[in-house]
């Protein structure tokens, strides 16, 4: 009887530490996040740009993204070449909308939008509510190298772009600073550095600089121009209708 119930006490314990950890872990990704995404509804002005590997420009496109509540995302292309398409993300659903089609098509996080940046890179800006995981440890990550917690994460659902990510958040205000992407197969897809506005005292994101592990060496940089808070109309949120009103009117 002693060593069952010393059994279960072990056991227990086992669970607390699990869980407690767990909520640790859920509370640096909302501290990450709010470098990312300060509102639950948001506009954020962006603006994706491709570079060669020798550093020269290669395209340029701009983007308005509104980030929702409740895994809602609705991007608009600005871009002359893409001009009136739009990606709708609803929880684990994404269409793509084009110009004079009365029919939304189906797509996934992984759609590339240009260069190495997906749709899902930035319809989606919210890593607690997507992913768990564990307190890897702490080491020096960075330029300039500063002192990190380093967390390994696995999706919590099946709607996002990468299956598993090894993120890297600054010790003292667990700002975002380096992450590697790992899509379905557990192929490192990406690399993502990301650059605060003000690195001594950081309040937000301003880059994205993905470089992709799988095929070419090109660096894509996703820049945030400007961020508000902004609801959208709960009609905006549905395929059927952004197909019928391509102008939003």
């Amino acid at each position: 009887m002693k060593l069952a119930n010393h059994c279960i006490a072990a056991v227990a314990l086992t669970l607390a530490a699990a869980q407690a950890q767990a909520d640790d872990v859920s509370a640096l990704l909302k501290a990450a996040d709010k470098y990312r995404m300060s509102s639950e509804n948001m506009q954020v002005d962006t603006q994706i740009s491709v570079f060669n590997a020798d550093g020269t420009p290669d395209k340029e496109r701009r983007y308005v993204v509104f980030a929702q509540a409740k895994h809602q995302s609705l991007v608009l292309m600005q871009s002359p070449a893409e001009k009136g398409q739009k990606v709708l993300m609803l929880g684990d659903d994404f269409w793509l909308l084009m110009p004079g089609s009365q029919r939304p098509l189906r797509i996934t996080p992984m759609q590339k939008l240009l260069g190495d940046a997906s749709t899902g890179d930035i319809a989606t800006m919210s890593w607690a509510e997507d992913y768990g995981g564990a307190v890897a440890g702490e080491e020096p990550c960075g330029e300039p190298a500063q002192l990190c917690q380093h967390l390994s994460l696995q999706a919590s659902r099946k709607g996002v772009t990468y299956q598993r990510i090894e993120l890297w958040i600054g010790k003292a205000r667990h700002e975002p600073v380096q992450a590697d992407l790992y899509v379905q197969s557990d192929k490192l897809a990406k690399r993502a550095r990301f650059v605060m506005d003000r690195p001594a005292a950081p309040t937000a994101v301003t880059e994205m600089l993905l470089s992709d592990q799988l095929t070419n060496k090109k660096e894509t940089q996703v820049r945030y121009l400007a961020r508000k808070e902004h609801t959208v109309p709960e009609a905006w949120l549905n395929p059927m209708f952004l197909a019928r009103n391509p102008s939003l009117e």
